[in-house]
């Protein structure tokens, strides 16, 4: 899409938002304006972070584009209107930190030597340790800013004898975090397992993380994970797929998988939002939205579900999904894309 289109969109949005935000109520029924408004904020929030962002900007370019009056104010709030001008980093620190709480919450008083199901040959004690020495291995690197590769074990991280203690321990982990998190640069570099060797990179790799183990533990304590925001979702889907072509273990067994061209498209029934990955190149590219190229195989599903899915947590014939197209590809890239 051109930028001159994305422009023109942009602007005929916020022009239309800001008509609808000003009408009179003689002219447009307050509740009509209303469900357009929550049906338009609904979509918006299924974008990831990085396009949110990218959206707020335009929305603001719009609004400088005009001369200063009241209708260059209204055009600037309609982001914040819609949430899109909230500082991103902060945003996903905060989300960290309401997710690593609902874990601590989930298992809390729970006996640790709960098997957990999706994570064979663990337990909810191993869980909750795993997961609290990524906190801890995390808060090091935003607090240190190493250049080189530093490994979970590398961190001395005291984690008590007794795992019953394990959720208060992970708890405090996951506190001294988000704190160190808040409180650095975003943009300071530091070394990272992904694409972006910048402190930014830790607060959604954590959010993936603490998302989907919360779904380990609530399905090994109920049988079933409670529903995630399909924002929080689609961000953490973002960073899967920005971040496996730099796992070995991934990027590997995806480079050889000899499907070349063939498209797997991922689309969220709660927002609307859709995945498009091509394979091929030795690897994969992917994309926001549709595509140009018909999909070899599509899967329909709430945003959240679709994350579990890609992290193997649900199995490609769960009810919750709807897979038209080539079952085939579908296995193929959850063998391959093991984490």
């Amino acid at each position: 899409m051109s930028d001159a289109l994305l422009n023109a969109l942009a602007e005929a949005l916020a022009g239309l938002v800001t008509a609808v935000e000003t009408s009179d109520e003689e002219v447009l029924d307050p509740d009509t304006a209303v469900t357009w408004l929550e049906d338009t904020g609904h979509v918006l929030r299924g974008l990831g972070t990085a396009d949110r962002h990218a959206l707020d900007g335009l929305f603001r370019e719009v609004a400088l584009r005009q001369p200063p009056g009241a209708r260059r104010e209204e055009l600037l709030r309609v982001s914040g209107g819609f949430g899109l001008d909230e500082d991103p980093h902060l945003a996903a620190v905060d989300a960290v930190a309401d997710h690593a709480r609902r874990y601590a919450d989930t298992v809390r008083g729970a006996d640790p030597a709960t098997p957990v199901p999706t994570c064979p040959g663990w337990n909810l004690g191993d869980l909750t340790r795993h997961l609290g020495t990524l906190h801890g291995w995390a808060e090091h690197l935003v607090t240190a800013r190493p250049a080189t590769r530093v490994r979970p074990a590398d961190v001395p991280l005291d984690p008590p004898a007794d795992p019953a203690a394990y959720p208060g321990w992970f708890a405090a982990r996951a506190e001294a975090f988000t704190a160190a998190a808040r409180a650095a640069d975003p943009g300071a570099p530091v070394w990272s397992p992904g694409a972006d060797p910048h402190v930014r990179h830790y607060p959604r790799h954590l959010l993936a993380e603490t998302l989907v183990h919360l779904a380990d533990a609530e399905i090994a304590l109920t049988g079933t994970a409670r529903p995630l925001d399909p924002g929080t979702a689609a961000d953490a889907l973002d960073h899967f797929l920005i971040t496996a072509p730099h796992i070995p273990w991934i990027a590997e067994p995806l480079a050889h998988l000899d499907r070349d061209g063939a498209v797997l498209r991922l689309a969220a029934r709660d927002s609307g939002a859709v995945w498009t990955v091509i394979l091929g190149g030795g690897g994969f590219a992917w994309s926001r939205g549709n595509g140009a190229a018909a999909p070899t195989a599509e899967i329909t599903a709430d945003t959240g579900d679709l994350l579990l899915l890609l992290h193997r947590r649900h199995a490609a014939d769960d009810p919750r999904l709807t897979l038209t197209g080539d079952r085939d590809l579908l296995d193929d890239w959850l063998a391959a894309a093991a984490l």
